[in-house]
């Protein structure tokens, strides 16, 4: 059994004569939180939609593999159920659902009923604002607390690999500090984790390893904190 969760191989997506990820090698490590970062527009959240074929209709070319088979062409409800979940951009939270239902469809490939109930008690405990709002609308809530709310519907599947796009995106200082606090907590559980995020510092700062994209290609990968400190990063993303 390989360490290896996530490989994704000479990934090319191209919409018509627009070629937005140009043959991208990228791989995810067990217990690995991977970052991708990149300004807007880079090609970022087409590769997480290439990886879960959740793109609209488009050409896409290379390999993608999850615990050493092949990902592509897999219906997405099939791959919660093989424990791969994302966090879509902009949360993707069910609007006319409570959150305590969103939480429920977040397990509905699980029938342990004791331990659904465990685990929506123990993500309450971690987000309590969601527990004084169980039975709110989701629609209702603010972009922070859907952006909770997103995160620990994907958790209650029991992830072995993790997908988030941008989830600090359009939240305060203090939410973003608290949705980091929640993703390294939840590194730190050992579920594998791929974050693509335009706050560079912050994902760099969270995570082992990362990669750069710019312009549908790869710039540069290696170690994290020595990405932090490269000045080129903190010349392009860092505004050092």
């Amino acid at each position: 059994m390989t360490d290896n969760i996530l490989k994704v191989s000479g990934l090319k997506v191209a919409y018509g004569g627009i070629k937005a990820v140009k043959g991208l090698d990228l791989e995810v490590n067990k217990g690995e939180l991977v970052t991708l970062i990149g300004a807007n527009g880079a090609g970022k959240t087409t590769t997480l939609k290439a990886i879960t074929g959740t793109l609209p209709p488009c050409k896409v070319e290379g390999e993608i593999s999850y615990l050493g088979k092949p990902l592509r062409g897999t219906q997405s409800f099939r791959m919660v159920q093989q424990k791969l979940a994302m966090v879509p951009e902009g949360r993707g939270v069910f609007t006319r659902m409570t959150i305590h239902e969103n939480l429920l469809m977040g397990a509905y490939t699980r029938d342990d009923q004791a331990g659904i109930a465990q685990d929506i008690e123990k993500w309450y405990a971690v987000f309590p604002r969601l527990k004084e709002r169980s039975s709110q609308l989701a629609g209702t809530l603010s972009g922070g607390e859907q952006q909770m709310l997103a995160m620990a519907r994907a958790l209650m599947c029991h992830p072995t690999l993790l997908l988030l796009d941008e989830p600090s995106m359009g939240l305060s200082p203090i939410m973003v500090e608290k949705i980091f606090e929640v993703i390294r907590d939840v590194s730190q559980q050992g579920i594998t984790i791929l974050l693509v995020e335009q706050n560079a510092k912050l994902a760099l700062q969270a995570a082992h390893r990362g990669y750069v994209m710019e312009s549908g290609s790869l710039t540069m990968t290696g170690n994290a904190a020595q990405m932090l400190n490269d000045p080129r990063v903190q010349a392009a993303y860092l505004g050092e």
